[in-house]
């Protein structure tokens, strides 16, 4: 059964993605910074955290060991993915205190504060789904037909279930994640051709398929993330023109439709766990619609 906080209810289709009010030639420049601005922090911090993993094999300066699924920073801060945690303890292995400290910073800084923005900040899977997005609009390739939502789910039920079968964790051995970390610290094509196969994936088959459907991983982090407190919002949602701008670079435009345009009475917050925080409705939006803000700012402006 798909829990309550990622079932998505049935919306309105999507609007078109060409301006129905303000042509795109008389929108006004919006500058290098403004227009790209959380997609620039993003690239900052996922290169950030994949250097700090690499400058102890690369360059002797072990500031942090280990790597995305468990690491330890400074040699005192435990950090452990809660999935291989979870798969730890589905194939029976008792985990160690530092496992477990690790893997509680991480459920209350993911829980609390940040969500699933996890997919969105640190994932350098993201920057491939991205890639894949972003070639797919400028071939103005459309159509594809991506697999259900609840896919993730099963597949998460499945590394599980799979964990208590074989007696150890599953995922990271077919992780594309931690396949690529392998790689560029140790070589080899496997990982590389892991990640070419989630980009013609996402470019060919499914938009947006690998992290919106099939991975596991992004299934586990929007169940941590369901309400935590940085949150995107549609503040000024009574300017908005329809250019569907944000559904097109979305990477989960399902769940644009109700704070928008206010369906249900809902108010301007996304307020859904599989929202991503990655703030692209922000920066492409030209009537500033959308702000970075909180779970408490649920008043709207003109």
């Amino acid at each position: 059964m798909t829990p309550p906080s990622l079932t998505t209810p049935p919306t309105p289709p999507v609007p078109p993605t060409t301006t129905t009010t303000t042509a795109p030639a008389d929108r006004p420049p919006r500058g290098l910074w403004r227009a790209r601005r959380f997609l620039l922090l993003r690239r900052a911090c996922q290169a950030g955290v994949f250097l700090l993993f690499l400058l102890g094999p690369w360059a002797g300066l072990w500031i942090v060991k280990g790597n995305l699924a468990s690491s330890l920073t400074l040699g005192v801060l435990p950090l452990t993915d809660p999935l291989v945690l979870a798969q730890s303890w589905a194939a029976g292995h008792a985990p160690v205190l530092a496992t477990l400290t690790g893997a509680a910073i991480v459920l209350a800084f993911y829980g609390l504060l940040a969500g699933r923005m996890y997919c969105a900040w640190v994932c350098p899977v993201n920057v491939v789904t991205d890639a894949a997005a972003w070639l797919r609009r400028r071939l103005h390739l459309s159509g594809g037909r991506a697999p259900s939502r609840t896919l993730r789910l099963w597949l998460l039920g499945a590394v599980l279930l799979a964990a208590a079968v074989v007696g150890q964790p599953v995922w990271e051995a077919v992780n594309p994640v931690t396949l690529a970390q392998r790689a560029l610290i140790f070589g080899g094509s496997l990982a590389w051709g892991a990640l070419a196969a989630v980009f013609l994936f996402d470019l060919l088959v499914a938009p947006r398929g690998w992290c919106g459907h099939v991975c596991p991983a992004g299934a586990a982090w929007a169940l941590i993330g369901h309400k935590p407190l940085l949150r995107v919002a549609a503040t000024h949602r009574s300017r908005c023109d329809d250019c569907g701008d944000c559904y097109a670079i979305c990477p989960e435009p399902q769940i644009l439709p109700a704070p928008l345009k206010g369906k249900g009475g809902a108010g301007p917050v996304i307020d859904t766990g599989v929202c991503t925080g990655c703030a692209r409705c922000v920066d492409v939006c030209h009537v500033d619609v959308f702000r970075l803000t909180h779970r408490f700012d649920t008043q709207t402006r003109d």
